[in-house]
This record gives structure tokens, sequence and C-alpha cells, in this order.
């Protein structure tokens, strides 16, 4: 089965849906989306609007990136020391 990835304000609208009152077994039929997917969004998303999300996954993103040039410099730095530390 395909995989559906949602954007942030299809993910903010059927948080609202479900805070309007209409049962979770109800949403997850009608959007395709499993029980647990809706309580790991609402534990991620709950009460954001769609710029707070976007902004959230802008500096996951940032912080992401900024995780992996550190990696990077790390690698860089133990490979210059064990250079360094040879004897010729």
């Amino acid at each position: 089965m395909k995989r559906k990835r949602y954007s942030e304000e299809q993910i903010i609208a059927i948080l609202k849906q479900s805070e309007g009152g209409v049962s979770t077994a109800d949403i997850c039929r009608q959007h395709g989306i499993n029980k647990n997917t809706l309580y790991n969004w609402r534990k991620k998303f709950g009460g954001m609007e769609v710029g707070e999300a976007k902004r959230l996954k802008l500096l996951e993103d940032e912080n992401r990136r900024l995780k992996r040039l550190v990696a990077d410099q790390a690698l860089d730095i133990v490979m210059l020391k064990d250079v360094v530390s040879k004897k010729w």
C-alpha cells in the first residue's frame, strides 16, 4: 500500500476536526490514517496553527543540516589528529 504524505495544513485541519468533536475512529477512517498516527500528530502539532507548524518543520530541517555539518567536522578533526600523531 502506498504511503501518503500529509502537509502541515492537512494535519492541522485533521487535528482541528478531531478537536471539534468528531470521533477518532471516524476521522481515521475518513482520512485513511491509523489511530497511532493521529495521536502522534496531536503530540507533535497539538495546539499549533499552520504557520507555527511550517516554522517547526523549517527549524527541524535546519537542525538536521547543522548536526550533519558538525558530524562531518568532527570526522575531519579526528582524521587530522591521526595524521599529525603518526611518526614519520
